[in-house]
């Protein structure tokens, strides 16, 4: 079963060996086929994960410890009743997921993101940062990217909302989206950038490749990378985006900004990169200013004030995020840059989340955007 052989010829020897099993033992069709899955999951997948990132409507997997398996479908959690076989069988799976894109993890590098071949994010931690056995994440992203019109229909955000946005995007104005964990924040950028013209040069930057932008031909994507034990040096998303500035971008595209990294991503937009976008962690717009401060001022010694300017010229458009608490994600806010006052960054909300009639959640349009008139409609009023 060397890596010599292929996938086909491999399945091919597991059915001579059932074949020759069943003259001897009866085998119902149904069990031989369930067999052969389950041992060529062992020996070339994930082995019993397989079953779950097959199914569509499972959106997340958590590991914790080779006997506990939980998945996300619905929004909801729910135990798996399958569990691996011992702690080995799910570090030999753990190493697949980090060969497959060039990652190490063992005890001198506990921690590992990385992605499967279908795009999924994966986290990983082993003993002895993780005390009760290997832990992992997979966050699962579907086949076919949300478009837009896909977000309207499932009631992550309104009509109104969505012209909104992609007057926004053709404009080029520069867009930030923030919320909490698996609020939506890559499904959203993702359904964004098919409204960047084709005609265009797109730069993505990620700690692990996850966006799915078909739309762009002239695109080059960017993933970060660690130190190795082999001696290669780090590469770092401020690295990724210096260099992308010399690449002549019309846009850039910054998966998530975590750290020192904002200061490179607000001076990009700050220098002839309009229409720019990127993602970050936040409970709400106003959050996210303060996150944003203390980053940039985490890589650099610069008064706040000058920080306040750099994000007031830089950013034009916030866009918030979350959970809801019948599972479904969605746009609870979008805010406008309305510049320095008093020495702070005021926002001014354009879109909130209110309840209809019915008690159902929707996006409904506040009024006093400066935008909206040179990016929608010459008057309002048309819409």
């Amino acid at each position: 079963m060397s890596e010599d052989l292929t996938d086909e010829q491999v399945r091919r020897e597991i059915e001579q060996v059932i074949v020759a099993y069943g003259r001897e033992h009866y085998l119902p069709l149904e069990e031989k086929c369930r067999l052969r899955d389950e041992i060529f999951h062992e020996i070339r997948g994930f082995d019993i994960l397989e079953e779950l990132l097959a199914e569509e409507s499972v959106t997340e997997i958590m590991i914790n410890g080779y006997r506990s398996i939980f998945y996300e479908k619905g929004g909801k959690l729910y135990l798996w009743e399958k569990q691996f076989s011992s702690e080995e069988r799910l570090r030999d799976v753990i190493q697949k997921m980090a060969a497959g894109a060039n990652r190490v993890v063992n005890e001198a590098c506990p921690i590992a993101d990385t992605r499967l071949a279908d795009g999924s994010r994966v986290n990983i931690v082993l003993p002895p940062a993780s005390l009760d056995g290997p832990a992992v994440t997979i966050r699962k992203f579907s086949k076919e990217p949300y478009t837009m019109k896909r977000l309207i229909e499932v009631g992550a955000l309104s009509e109104e909302a969505g012209r909104y946005m992609q007057a926004a995007v053709r404009n080029r104005r520069n867009i930030f989206i923030s919320g909490g964990t698996g609020s939506g924040k890559t499904t959203f950028l993702n359904a964004l950038s098919a409204y960047i013209p084709d005609t265009e040069r797109v730069i993505t930057i990620e700690d692990a490749a996850e966006l799915q932008i078909r739309t762009i031909p002239n695109l080059v994507r960017m993933e970060v990378r660690n130190a190795s034990t082999e001696g290669c040096s780090a590469v770092s998303v401020r690295d990724l985006i210096k260099t992308a500035l010399r690449m002549r971008p019309s846009r850039i595209i910054v998966g998530e900004v975590r750290g020192a990294e904002a200061l490179d991503m607000l001076q990009a937009m700050n220098t002839g990169h309009e229409g720019s976008l990127s993602t970050g962690h936040a409970n709400s717009a106003e959050d996210m200013l303060s996150r944003l401060e203390t980053m940039v001022l985490q890589g650099s010694d610069i008064p706040l004030y000058a920080v306040r300017k750099q994000i007031a010229s830089a950013i034009d458009i916030f866009v918030q995020l979350c959970r809801r608490g019948d599972g479904s994600r969605g746009v609870m806010q979008i805010c406008e840059n309305d510049g320095l006052q008093n020495g702070e960054i005021a926002l001014r909300a354009v879109f909130e989340a209110g309840k209809d009639a019915e008690g159902k959640v929707v996006l409904q349009y506040c009024g006093g955007s400066k935008l909206w008139r040179e990016e929608v409609y010459e008057d309002k009023e048309q819409a």
